[in-house]
């Protein structure tokens, strides 16, 4: 079986194909490399350098490797990015996402399921202080990023219905652990650990008052949503909509403590007012993945393998 992975070459793409790889299947990535990494990759993975936006070169990809299985986990992912410029986050997760579904629905594509890297983050907005968020929680998004992720589910239904292809999606909570960059607010993780071994000050961001710890989010190790991943791509999830985190909230500033601690850092902690477009809660019911990949990494555990890639203990 035939997997192909998209963004195979970045933070959560690699794990996927490294899962992809050690349950027997054959694997290639496309990536454009504008972050993704070759040493990122096995050797011998054979690699599309391809950007979605390039129509003919997605479809390309497509017809050369004859996937029966696409693992769509490249995109533009930076919330900020999205707001300083909605036309690229546009560009990149909804054109270059429907080049990728016309190549995958083209007449002769063997390609029979894709499985849809969406965010759990940033669709839900404000989480209710008492709740988290479920697949069928009202769909809120308060960013162009969040915004183009619905966007592109909403594509996926119609061809679902019209072109036969069939599809699911993971809503992903905040995502860290080896190989992350530290670039957005998903990369918080990778951030707090660069300033820690650099020495420098972490910034906590409020919440809503100067020093109330910062924001709530639910932070799912990399290895958890490959596996996730997986499973989707051999139809073994139970719904086509899965949230894929842990259910529990973890404030900045705790975040921040727990990576001093396993660094042995002596860097201080900075408090800072509240930024513009975050949101305060942000936590996934996750239930539904729970059913078929059992309970989730504990914080403690994805924190300290993550601090012993980055050599700090």
């Amino acid at each position: 079986m035939r997997v192909l992975v998209t963004g195979g070459a970045g933070f959560i793409g690699s794990h996927v194909v490294a899962e992809a790889l050690a349950a027997g299947f054959e694997v290639a990535v496309l990536d454009n490399f504008s972050s993704g990494k070759r040493s990122n990759l096995t050797a011998g993975v054979k690699v599309f350098e391809t950007d979605l936006r390039d129509r003919e070169g997605t479809a390309r990809a497509i017809r050369e490797f004859e996937p029966e299985l696409v693992s769509h986990q490249a995109a533009q992912a930076s919330v900020p990015t999205s707001m300083k410029d909605p036309r690229l986050d546009a560009e990149i997760n909804i054109i270059g996402g429907i080049n990728l579904l016309d190549a995958c629905s083209a007449p002769g594509s063997r390609t029979r399921q894709l499985v849809f890297a969406s965010t759990g983050g940033a669709i839900y907005g404000e989480v209710p202080e008492g709740t988290r968020a479920t697949e069928s929680s009202p769909l809120e998004p308060e960013s162009p990023y969040g915004i183009s992720k619905l966007t592109f589910e909403r594509l996926l239904a119609v061809y679902r219905q019209h072109r036969g292809l069939a599809s699911s999606v993971l809503r992903y909570g905040n995502v860290y652990g080896p190989r992350q960059e530290p670039h957005g607010e998903a990369g918080v993780v990778a951030i707090f650990f660069g300033l820690a071994l650099a020495g420098k000050k972490l910034t906590v961001f409020a919440k809503r008052e100067l020093g109330d710890g910062g924001c709530l989010r639910d932070y799912v190790y990399v290895r958890d949503v490959a596996r996730a991943n997986l499973l989707a791509l051999q139809g073994k999830l139970p719904s086509t909509v899965t949230n894929v985190g842990t259910g529990i909230a973890t404030t900045t500033q705790e975040l921040a403590e727990r990576i001093l601690s396993l660094t042995g850092s002596s860097s201080s902690l900075e408090q800072a007012a509240r930024r513009p477009g975050d949101l305060e809660r942000s936590l996934l019911e996750p239930s539904r993945v729970e059913q078929a990949l059992g309970s989730a990494t504990p914080l403690s555990q994805g924190l300290t393998e993550t601090a012993r890639w980055y050599g700090a203990s």
